[in-house]
C-alpha cells in the first residue's frame, strides 16, 4: 500500500489505548446511587439497527483487514444490526468484484488502492485528502459511497533487513537503482500494479528488481531467510517493532496515501438507515490511530491472539459495545 516509517513501541499499546479509555469514564461510578438509578432508565442503547435487512461486509486477506471487519462488526450488533461478516475473501481486485457483483454489501479499503488499483489513476496523488476526494468521487459515480477516512494509513513499503540495507547503503527507494540486481519478493499483484513493481518501474527507473511471488504473510520470514533481499511490506506491521529491517523511504509518494475508509453500496445503505448507519462505522474510524491498529496488529499477528477477542476488548474499552 509509502512515506516515512514511524516506529512504535508496541508491546502495551493495545492494554494502555484500552485503559485510557476506561480511565476517561471512570468518574461514572462516583455517582450517587440516586443518580445512577435516574440514569439507568434512560442508559438503554438505541438500536438503529433492529428491524433492518443484514448486511455482508467483506474483508481482504491478512491481519489488519480482519480486525477491521470484526470491529465493524462488534460496533454494528450493539447498536441492532444484523452482520454477515466474510472474511479473507483476497486481494483489491477480488473483493472489489464480490462487491461489484453484490455477493457482499460493503468492505474496508485503503484509499490509494481505490484510486490506483480501482480507478485505475496512474496519477499520484499529492495529498491524503486529494487522494480521499478522488476515491469518493469515483465511487459515488459507480454506485458506492465511503466512510469518513481513518486517522491512520497503512502504507506499503519496501523493506529489507538491517544487514542487506547497510551493506548496500540503502535508505530509499532511489538507492534500489545503485545495486545491480536484487530480489523483491510480494504477493503476486503486486508486481503489475502502479503502486507495486510498475510502479517502482516508472516513477524511480527501478528495472533491476527479480520479481519473487510470495504469499501474504511470510514476507518477513522470507527476508530472516534471505530468500529474498527485499520484500513489500506495510507500514503498521507489527513485526517492524522489532528494529530488525529497514524501510525504505518513498520520497516520490509511489505508494500514494492509504487511509481506509469503508465502501457501500448506495442502495444497500439507504435499506440500512443511511445516515444512521454510518455513522456507527465513523465513530469506529474516528479511533483508528497509528498507536491503536498496530498495537492491534501486534497483538492478533505475535502474541496469537483471536482478532474477535481484541476487536471487543477494543470496542468495549472505548464504551462502542
Amino acid at each position: 500500500m509509502r512515506g516515512t516509517m514511524r516506529r512504535f513501541i508496541v508491546g502495551s499499546l493495545l492494554a494502555a489505548t484500552m485503559a485510557f479509555a476506561v480511565a476517561a469514564c471512570g468518574s461514572d461510578d462516583d455517582k450517587s446511587s440516586s443518580s445512577s438509578s435516574t440514569s439507568t432508565a434512560a442508559a438503554a442503547p438505541a438500536q438503529p439497527g433492529k428491524g433492518k435487512p443484514p448486511v455482508t461486509i467483506g474483508t481482504k486477506d491478512f491481519t489488519e483487514e480482519f480486525i477491521l471487519g470484526e470491529l465493524y462488526k462488534g460496533a454494528l450488533e450493539a447498536k441492532g444490526y444484523t452482520v454477515n461478516l466474510k472474511k479473507n475473501i483476497g486481494a483489491t481486485e477480488i473483493i472489489d468484484t464480490a462487491l461489484t457483483s453484490h455477493k457482499i454489501d460493503a468492505y474496508p479499503e485503503y484509499t490509494g488502492e481505490s484510486v490506483a488499483t480501482v480507478a485505475k489513476r496512474n496519477e499520484p496523488a499529492k495529498s491524503a485528502d486529494e487522494e480521499y476526494q478522488l476515491a469518493k468521487e469515483f465511487y459515488e459515480g459507480r454506485g458506492q459511497t465511503v466512510s469518513e477516512p481513518t486517522p491512520f494509513e497503512d502504507v506499503d513499503a519496501i523493506a529489507a533487513t538491517k544487514e542487506f540495507a547497510q551493506k548496500n547503503n540503502l535508505s530509499t527507494m532511489e538507492d534500489l537503482k545503485k545495486i545491480g540486481s536484487f530480489s523483491l519478493g510480494a504477493r503476486p499483484e503486486f508486481k503489475a500494479r502502479q503502486q507495486g513493481l510498475a510502479g517502482m518501474k516508472k516513477v524511480y527507473g527501478i528495472n533491476n528488481a527479480k520479481f519473487r511471488q510470495l504469499a501474504l504473510g511470510v514476507q518477513y520470514q522470507a527476508l530472516d531467510t534471505g530468500k529474498v533481499d527485499t520484500a513489500n511490506i506495510f507500514t503498521t506491521d507489527a513485526q517492524l517493532a522489532s528494529g530488525k529491517y529497514t524501510v525504505l523511504k518513498d520520497p516520490k509518494g509511489v505508494f500514494g496515501f492509504q487511509n481506509v475508509s469503508f465502501v457501500i453500496d448506495k442502495g444497500k445503505l439507504a435499506q440500512l438507515g443511511g445516515d444512521e448507519f454510518m455513522a456507527i462505522i465513523n465513530s469506529v474510524n474516528k479511533l483508528l490511530t497509528t498507536d491503536a491498529i498496530t498495537a492491534m496488529n501486534k497483538a492478533v499477528a505475535i502474541d496469537k491472539q483471536d482478532e474477535t477477542k481484541v476487536a471487543k476488548q477494543f470496542l468495549e474499552a472505548n464504551k462502542l459495545v
